[in-house]
């Protein structure tokens, strides 16, 4: 509702135009990977930076396309997907679905598609296409690299039995009231191990926070295994009303006011006034004053919320070329006032809207710039990289949405609540001040990680993005004390050593084009360590300083070596093929040739390990040395139940000669499940 008490004259103007708040504070490079795929060995030696260190290649940077010229390189695209699908080598029942593309100024386009097999979804079956200005294919990212040929397309299990089982996985998350949104649907599972026949089925209700419920769950078609399930419901929190009076764009129909934005897509803000269903009521009036800066006024928090919107429009247009969430330009839209006393916010693809809640007692509305932007985020990655709201990919998720809300903040330059990397510092919502994230040292809100290690994929996204969190401080900022913009940081590094930052600037734009170009929907902190650098090679050259700073800014939070420090120099040799792991058979092996090195092999050789597995428990994995010497990386029976290994191993190789072929031995020593090598990757540090 509207509060006549807030209301102040103001002479009419046109429609469709600016208008001002009163009083309202609101809150390796692609070349390396194409090598190693086609020689089965990796070359050392990375491509010379295209200019000086300090600036980007103008080439490589993304071009701003008009929603007009976005849609014909889609129909381009979408015309071309039976030639693209055939040049990549897929089956004959396999099509590709155009989802998002990007266009360099070089000419480079990089176009995203789903995958469907026999007409059904694939899921887990993105990738990435990079394509020259001539026409050549450059390269592919690959959200599986496991061939999509599931042994049938018929289900033995019925449909009935998949929901009832979505419908138990609810229940034990809690939901209330949970019924089903989406009735099972037949789908290939491709994002761990060898793709299946599935059922996704979509589970609606309540979490326990009151929340609305959006949980997909995965159920194996032949045998009733329940595979996965993840929330399709993105929250996040941030700031509210501190942001003064403010520039709103709105729309104005005869005598009427409303929070229309018709400078960036349309974008509308609604009361649900408490509700937590429907679109709720369009803020309008017969003035163009909104809000009192109180968050007893209605208005207030719907003032927030446009404001903070059109922020994160103009950020994403103006410093990445990219017209709205979807870069059609169109906008989406925001609810305010959801529920009582909730204290969250949310993302949803199902309106294409962001939600906000009023906070303990309906005094801190969750509607300021970072939250805004966080929420809004969500939506650009879920038509991007689509990472899965669900472990590692979850976390990175979250982090990208903490980083953009960060780097919106900043770029509002509001001198009412001014840039940081403290994510919620405003709405007080553990109620002594402090802020809800900190991305300088993640655990100082006692439950986010500050590093990686193996088992954080298992715990809640919100605290698994504290190691992508910090590293996009270390990135812009670096390591050890300093004070901006008033506010004092000390970052650490999980390896006590140093980090210099390259500035914010380039670092957004590096994680803005790993996440466009790079990533997939099951990118998990090794991979992201890969989009990033590929992402940084492209922008400002493989041997460039920031190059090397994305390398150490990893380093510090346990992902990946260091730059630099003795034996050459950090010098990496991959090998890319996938090798099949028999079940209970023989040992595998996957070979790396080193070259151009002297002497013997340091005695920190880091052995990064991609293995695809359904049970880990059941393999040993060796590295063996060029003479023939073994050395063991993962024991059989270690590892439990696990799926997947994706590890950096330390061995010491100090006795062995570097130059020569290096060899990843594996055996499968039980029965019943199967896998294949990935990649994996010898780092001379």
């Amino acid at each position: 509702m509207r509060s006549s008490s807030s209301r102040r004259a103001t002479s009419h103007r046109p429609a469709a135009r600016t208008r001002r708040t009163a009083a309202v504070a609101l809150a390796g490079v692609a070349a390396l990977i194409a090598a190693a795929v086609q020689s089965g060995s990796a070359v050392a030696a990375p491509a010379k930076a295209p200019s000086a260190a300090s600036k980007a290649n103008p080439g490589s940077e993304s071009v701003k396309l008009t929603p007009a010229q976005r849609a014909a390189l889609i129909r381009d695209a979408d015309a071309a997907t039976a030639r693209t699908a055939k040049q990549l080598g897929l089956g004959a029942k396999e099509k590709l679905v155009v989802r998002d593309v990007v266009k360099d100024r070089d000419g480079t386009v990089h176009t995203r598609y789903e995958r469907t097999y026999d007409g059904l979804p694939v899921l887990g079956g993105d990738l990435v296409v990079e394509t020259a200005k001539s026409g050549a294919t450059r390269d592919v990212v690959k959200a599986t690299r496991a061939a999509v040929k599931p042994a049938t397309t018929t289900a033995a299990l019925p449909a009935a039995k998949a929901q009832k089982q979505a419908l138990a996985a609810a229940k034990a998350d809690d939901t209330r009231s949970a019924d089903v949104d989406r009735a099972p649907r037949k789908v290939v599972w491709a994002a761990s191990g060898k793709p299946v026949l599935a059922y996704e089925t979509v589970v609606g209700g309540l979490q326990k926070d009151g929340t609305p419920n959006e949980l997909h769950v995965i159920t194996d078609a032949a045998t009733g295994e329940k595979l996965y399930e993840y929330q399709g419901i993105e929250t996040g929190t941030g700031n509210t009303m501190y942001s003064g009076t403010v520039t709103l764009g709105t729309t104005q129909s005869g005598s009427t006011y409303n929070l229309t934005d018709g400078a960036r897509g349309g974008h509308k803000t609604y009361n649900l006034n408490r509700g937590t269903s429907g679109t709720g009521t369009l803020f309008s009036g017969p003035d163009d004053v909104w809000g009192n800066g109180s968050p007893s006024n209605a208005e207030t928090a719907g003032a927030d919320a446009h404001y903070g919107a059109a922020l994160t429009w103009d950020y994403y247009k103006n410093v990445h070329g990219r017209s709205g969430i979807r870069g059609d330009g169109v906008g989406a839209y925001s609810r305010v006032h959801y529920g009582n006393n909730y204290v969250n916010a949310f993302w949803s693809d199902s309106c294409f809207c962001m939600t906000y809640g009023d906070g303990s007692g309906n005094t801190h509305p969750l509607t300021s710039i970072d939250v805004a932007a966080h929420e809004m985020t969500h939506g650009v990655t879920s038509n991007t990289a689509g990472l899965v709201y669900s472990g590692e990919s979850g976390g990175l998720n979250e982090a990208t949405s903490d980083i953009f809300g960060s780097t919106v903040e900043f770029y509002a330059n509001n001198s009412s609540d001014t840039g940081d990397y403290l994510i919620g510092e405003e709405i007080d919502i553990n109620g002594d001040g402090s802020p809800l994230r900190y991305m300088d040292k993640p655990s100082k809100d006692g439950a986010s990680k500050d590093a990686w290690y193996s088992g954080i994929g298992s715990i809640d996204v919100h605290y698994s993005s504290g190691p992508a969190n910090h590293f996009f401080y270390l990135l812009s900022e670096g390591s050890g004390t300093k004070t901006i913009n008033g506010v004092t940081y000390n970052s650490p590094t999980s390896d006590g050593l140093p980090v210099t930052g390259i500035g914010r600037d380039k670092a957004e734009k590096i994680w803005f084009r790993a996440l466009t170009t790079k990533f997939t929907s099951n990118t998990n902190y090794a991979a992201a360590r890969t989009g990033t650098l590929a992402a940084t090679g492209e922008l400002y050259g493989a041997d460039s300083a920031e190059y090397k700073a994305v390398q150490d800014a990893w380093a510090g939070v346990n992902v990946g070596t260091r730059s630099g420090g003795g034996g050459g120099g950090g010098t990496s040799f991959e090998n890319t093929a996938d090798v099949a792991i028999p079940d209970r058979g023989s040992a595998v092996t996957s070979s790396i040739t080193v070259s151009g090195r002297t002497g013997n092999a340091p005695s920190n050789l880091q052995v990064a390990v991609d293995i695809v597995h359904t049970y880990i428990g059941d393999l040993k994995v060796e590295l063996v040395a060029p003479d023939g010497s073994a050395y063991t990386l993962k024991a059989y029976g270690t590892g439990g139940s696990a799926d997947n290994i994706n590890t950096t191993y330390t061995v010491n190789a100090s006795s062995e000669v570097a130059n020569g072929v290096w060899k990843l031995r594996v055996q499968d020593n039980a029965a019943a499940d199967t896998g294949y090598i990935n990649s994996w990757k010898l780092t001379f540090p």
